[in-house]
């Protein structure tokens, strides 16, 4: 039994949605605003949001930043009829871990729900992932560097730590997609690129190659 929000305006679907997912056995609980949720979020702990974006008060997208800024592995699902390629690269460059789009199946809905409740953090027996001067806290999700500490966004963290586990291999675009972003496959997306090159920014030496027409391997040592 999984405890899940559903954050969705428009009155009828809400209720649909509460009912479809609270008749798989979940715990569902529901919003109707971007305020509601945010409240919802931060008097509440929930293994999955079910998230439309155009929302009164304040919309899906500050939602989902105001959620990983107090919990950053919280798994959110976006529903929404925006379906653009922009808008689903933004979600998951925030951090939603799945994108379906409206109208939608049910069934499709009920497995994806299902899939995405299944999936866990990759479970680590180790606080510290270390390759030289290069040190990972994966309790506290920090990136140490030569002793000084870098911030980085929950999606740079676990993209930078797949490539640290996987150090010596060339790590596709597809695979660090299903990875880091849940994401089975996305050919228009270049969510990957866009946050290898935002930690490029951050880190002041090279810890990410590009290996041409493949994708990307851990090159610190």
């Amino acid at each position: 039994m999984a405890r899940v929000l559903v954050v969705e305006d428009e009155a009828r679907l809400c209720a649909y949605l509460t009912r479809t997912l609270g008749a798989e056995g979940h715990l569902v609980d529901s919003a109707r605003s971007g305020p509601d949720a945010v409240r919802r979020l931060r008097v509440s702990e929930f293994d999955l949001v079910v998230l439309d974006l155009m929302l009164p008060g304040f919309d899906g997208f500050e939602v989902m930043q105001r959620a990983f800024d107090q919990r950053p592995d919280q798994r959110v699902l976006v529903l929404s009829a925006m379906m653009d390629v922009a808008t689903r690269v933004r979600c998951l460059q925030i951090g939603a871990i799945d994108f379906l789009g409206k109208p939608f199946a049910t069934a499709e809905l009920v497995e994806r729900v299902r899939t995405r409740l299944r999936t866990t953090s990759t479970t680590v027996s180790q606080r510290w992932l270390r390759i030289g001067e290069v040190v990972l806290d994966l309790e506290r999700q920090i990136l140490s560097l030569g002793g000084r500490d870098v911030p980085l966004s929950h999606r740079e963290f676990m993209l930078l730590g797949h490539l640290m586990r996987r150090a010596g291999q060339v790590c596709s675009r597809r695979e660090l997609l299903a990875s880091v972003w849940g994401y089975a496959d996305d050919p228009g997306s270049n969510v990957v690129d866009v946050t290898v090159r935002r930690i490029r920014g951050k880190v002041p030496r090279p810890v990410i190659e590009t290996v041409r027409n493949v994708g990307y391997a851990f090159s610190a040592g």
